[in-house]
């Protein structure tokens, strides 16, 4: 009788894991791009066959022009720079405070008892039921603004900054507290690394909130920004500055992502992920 073989390690079979190359990101582009670039051409057809009313859908080459109009017209660029201005003042406050509130409520059972049932019961009320309590309190200039803004945006990130400090890992913090580790120490190189993908999740949330709030806001009697283009369009029925200014909106939120894209790929690199072709 033989005796069984012994398998050398060095024989397994290896997983190969292939870096992605410039070829497979030109060729994702490709595929990020084909859906509107379809939409588009299909747009332009419609209406250059007469199939849709220019007063309801202008043509693709109508908008370049009423584009090129508000940018030398209507100082388009420092109408983009007013809005996100804005939204970046707005959202910053509300996601630092939404950030230490849910830090806080996470690693205190106080925290929690003392904040929790009071940010969830304001969550629930519906922001722009807000704009009128706000106008009286603060009246119509930039304050009422940029408190719709930080309200929005604070309660996705209290929400996932709270759920991502409670999954922490017990074991963890006590193997951790073994070692020496503990108060400010503890919490900012463990706690708050290992939440960090549930924050970043919060973040993404709060960013595309902060674009869709500044809409609301800017109809607080804006004499400047996106918002003020859009209610004067509204007046005089222009449907091309609309689609331009909703077409802006929607650049803002898509750059919004890209940031937090960008941000969770410099702070954890090891959750690029396992795609499926």
């Amino acid at each position: 009788m033989t005796a069984p073989a012994i398998l050398d390690p060095g024989t397994l079979v290896q997983p190969v894991v292939r870096p992605a190359g410039r070829r497979s990101e030109r060729l994702s582009f490709v595929r990020r791009a084909a859906g509107p670039l379809l939409v588009v051409a299909a747009w332009a057809i419609a209406t250059s066959a007469g199939w849709i009313d220019p007063s309801i859908l202008p043509s693709p080459s109508g908008l370049v022009e009423g584009w090129s109009q508000l940018w030398t017209e209507q100082a388009l660029a420092a109408q983009i720079g007013v809005s996100l201005t804005r939204a970046i003042a707005g959202g910053a406050a509300g996601i630092l405070l939404g950030l230490v509130l849910g830090t806080v409520a996470g690693l205190s059972r106080l925290g929690e008892e003392l904040l929790d049932a009071l940010l969830q019961m304001l969550r629930t009320v519906p922001f722009l039921a807000l704009v009128p309590l706000f106008i009286v309190w603060f009246g119509i200039g930039e304050a009422p603004k940029l408190l719709l803004i930080a309200l929005a945006t604070m309660f996705p990130v209290y929400l996932n900054s709270y759920a991502g400090v409670r999954n922490v890992d017990r074991k963890v913090i006590e193997a951790m507290r073994s070692f020496g580790l503990s108060g400010r120490r503890l919490v900012s190189e463990v706690v708050l690394p290992l939440a960090l993908p549930q924050i970043f999740t919060g973040l993404r949330f709060a960013l595309g909130v902060s674009v869709l709030v500044l809409i609301a806001a800017e109809q607080i009697n804006a004499s400047a920004g996106l918002g003020y283009l859009l209610n004067s369009a509204q007046m005089y029925q222009q449907v091309d500055v609309i689609l331009i200014c909703i077409a802006i909106y929607a650049a803002l939120g898509l750059g919004a992502d890209l940031i937090v894209r960008t941000l969770e790929r410099t702070f954890m690199p090891w959750r690029a992920g396992v795609a499926i072709r």
